[in-house]
């Protein structure tokens, strides 16, 4: 048996063996009701196993399994406390870091990839990956650059090299498959959190992601769209092939470092340019980066947010939709009929469903409340808070959203905007939120 059949194996062994854990658990669950255990102590230590199992085999792997830890834990924010402390460390390594891919692959994929003498294009290449990821993992490298300088050296500058994992399409297609059965899972660990869109989404993106070229071509565009910006920066790419791709090397401050131990001006900034990259690609780039997890950002020594990852964007040649903005003006400023207008419109709500207008502005408001004011400190205790108000069965809240759709055409946007709210919360954000939504979200501002 070869290498990568042999992990392949070990990985589905290992997310097979998580729902078993999970039905144990839950048996043992069962048995203490029987014997007069509160029902909240039960769940507490249910919740609290089924999620240490869950972080720890998700921690070891590659593949659809790393990818759906790095997009779970940006919703870490939302756990309640007492399940999300033990686990934030755990969590945040799956943001940064995962099992290195041995040195013979790596020189197997640059042979294929950049050719047999891949060595001439670099002064330098360390062997030892700076980071992985989900579907591959980073070397720090020298790229030889034309010329030479006044000492005779060779012209070079720094490189991040990403090295694709051999096998990693049927490595995401077979982990997705074996995810989307632990949805009981996820359940017992926040009752109320659905995967399932989330698996589909993260599917569908599998091909676009798998394709260095393809992530170069909108790298190039997001660099253009921000060259010389005082806040955003985006490395040029320097060179780039199907499963290998070179760009320019982001020294800085992982966002996880910040959220970690920042102090609070560090993460207020780091939370304010987050959202001005969000909310402003659209409509200068024509694109929404869509994976907003802690890894794939820095705070530069200058100041700016050094952005790393563009292998999931969403094509905006159009911007932000527009009643996004309009919709949400009209529902802080408590216009009931006209925010269930606009949501009919955009397919939010059925042509034919009869709905409580003033029950749906009650539902949004809350919402809205990092944007009612100018300032907003986003918490995790916000987040919990939230998310407790949308999942509980007994909640009006969670009795009215059952009749509200979420059109195809906003399942990206609504879950990028999701995951850049989790990270906010991580980073316990305040910033002037409200006026980056007057600059960048059309249809929000008043019109003068």
């Amino acid at each position: 048996m070869t290498d990568i059949p042999r992990r392949a194996v070990s990985r589905t062994a290992k997310l097979a063996a998580l729902p078993l854990g999970f039905a144990g658990r839950t048996v043992l669950g069962m048995g203490k009701r029987v014997t007069g255990l509160a029902s909240d102590v039960i769940s507490a230590e249910i919740q609290q196993r089924t999620a240490e199992q869950l972080f720890s085999v998700l921690g070891q792997l590659k593949g659809g399994a790393m990818k759906f830890g790095q997009a779970l834990s940006v919703f870490e924010a939302a756990l309640p406390e007492e399940i999300a402390a033990p686990y934030r460390q755990a969590l945040t390594k799956l943001q940064e870091a995962a099992p290195p891919l041995p040195i013979a692959s790596v020189h197997k994929v640059l042979t294929e990839q950049l050719g047999p003498d891949w060595r001439d294009r670099f002064v330098e290449f360390n062997d030892v990956p700076a980071a992985a990821a989900s579907i591959g993992q980073v070397h720090r490298a020298r790229w030889r650059e034309p010329g030479f300088d006044e000492s005779g050296a060779p012209n070079s500058r720094d490189v991040a090299v990403k090295i694709q994992y051999p096998g990693a399409g049927e490595a995401l297609l077979a982990d997705l498959k074996q995810l989307s059965r632990l949805g009981g899972m996820f359940r017992a660990i926040q009752p109320g959190l659905d995967v399932k869109p989330l698996l589909v989404e993260l599917r569908e993106r599998i091909t676009e992601e798998l394709d260095y070229e393809l992530e170069a071509e909108s790298q190039r565009t997001f660099a253009a769209a921000y060259a010389d910006d005082p806040e955003i920066y985006i490395p040029k790419v320097i060179h780039a092939a199907p499963r290998v791709l070179v760009t320019e090397w982001v020294t800085g401050t992982p966002l996880a470092d910040i959220i970690r131990e920042g102090t609070e001006e560090d993460r207020d900034e780091a939370g304010r340019l987050m959202a001005t990259l969000h909310l402003s690609a659209p409509q200068r780039a024509g694109l929404l980066h869509a994976d907003p997890h802690p890894g794939n950002f820095r705070l530069l020594p200058d100041g700016r947010l050094g952005v790393i990852d563009f292998g999931a964007v969403a094509r905006m040649p159009e911007g932000t939709p527009e009643p996004i903005g309009r919709i949400a003006a009209l529902a802080l400023s408590g216009d009931a009929d006209g925010v269930v207008a606009g949501l009919r419109s955009e397919g939010f709500i059925g042509s034919a469903e009869e709905i409580d207008a003033e029950g749906v502005l009650d539902f949004i408001r809350p919402m809205l409340e990092p944007i009612a004011a100018d300032g907003f400190r986003f918490t995790r205790a916000w987040l919990r808070g939230e998310a407790g108000r949308l999942a509980s069965p007994r909640s009006p809240t969670y009795q009215l959203s059952r009749q509200l759709n979420l059109p195809p055409s906003y399942l990206l946007i609504h879950r990028v905007t999701l995951g850049s709210i989790g990270v906010l919360c991580q980073l316990e954000a305040k910033a002037p939120y409200r006026s980056i939504l007057e600059r960048w979200l059309p249809g929000f501002a008043p019109v003068a």
